[in-house]
This record gives structure tokens, sequence and C-alpha cells, in this order.
């Protein structure tokens, strides 16, 4: 299994949906210019209206490469204005190594489109229904150390 970090990005009101896309966009390519870059910003107004629609407040944005997976959650309202639960420092790996690929939540009725949309712009990134968790259960078994106690057999020992 490998490692997961997350980060929490302040979006609607705090700074609108757009701008919500290009903080996560300067997290994945660590403020560097190049193919990356190119490719995350051709899908902007994608992403920003995934944004809009909140799925990514319960539902990750799941960046998988070669090294640490990366999920990014968004908060709305008050929370966003208030911020004390975003955390949007930088991360201390390269999100986009090697074989990159991103995966944004959706909602179903939004699906289909959303797809089709990400399709004509980049194969590295897709769309999945939002109720969906991509690894998300992986994960916390993982920072649970994935074992499991049988207490049953534990109290006959």
């Amino acid at each position: 299994m490998s490692t997961v970090a997350s980060r929490v990005v302040r979006s609607s009101p705090h700074r609108n949906t757009s701008d919500t896309w290009a903080v996560i966009v300067n997290l994945l390519t660590q403020g560097k210019d190049g193919d990356a870059r190119t490719e995350l910003l051709s899908v902007s107004g994608i992403a920003s209206a995934v944004i809009a629609e909140r799925a990514p407040k319960d539902s990750a944005i799941v960046v998988t490469c070669d090294g640490p997976r990366t999920r990014f959650y968004c908060l709305y309202d008050e929370a966003a204005i208030e911020g004390g639960d975003s955390k949007e420092d930088d991360l201390g790996y390269e999100p986009l190594k090697g074989q990159w690929a991103i995966s944004l939540p959706c909602p179903e009725d939004d699906l289909a489109w959303v797809q089709r949309a990400l399709k004509a712009k980049s194969s590295r990134i897709t769309a999945r229904d939002m109720t969906q968790k991509l690894g998300e259960e992986e994960a916390s078994k993982a920072a649970s150390g994935g074992l499991t106690l049988n207490v049953d057999k534990f109290l006959k020992s």
C-alpha cells in the first residue's frame, strides 16, 4: 500500500471555483510550468464545474503517481471563510511523478458530460461518480495498520 497525503482547500465563498482549481494545480505542479500544468489548466472549466457542485467536499479528488497518493477535499461556506480546517501547504514530494492520473468526483447527474468533456482534453484526468470512493477505504485501513482483531479468538487464548 502506498502512502497517502491529503490537502483541504478553501473554496466558495473564500475563493471562486476556478481559483480553487488553480490552488490545486499549483500544489500538484509545485508552481512549475510544463506539460502537466498545461494539461491540468486545460480542464479548468470542467474541474471548476465539479468544484462548484461541491463534489470534493466529502469525496476526494484523487491523484495517483509513481509516489504517494494525494487526496484533495474542498471547504465551503462558513468552513471556507474561517479556514481553520484547511491544509493548503506544499506537498513534501513530487505529486505528479512518473505515470500520474487524477480522478475527479462528480454528481451522477453530471457524470456523462463531465467524462466526455475530460476525455476530449486528457487521458490522465477522469471523473467518477462521487459516491464511489477511490482508495479511501484502503487508505484508512493502511492508517490503522490494516490489522483486525478477532476479539472472540483473543479472549479464548
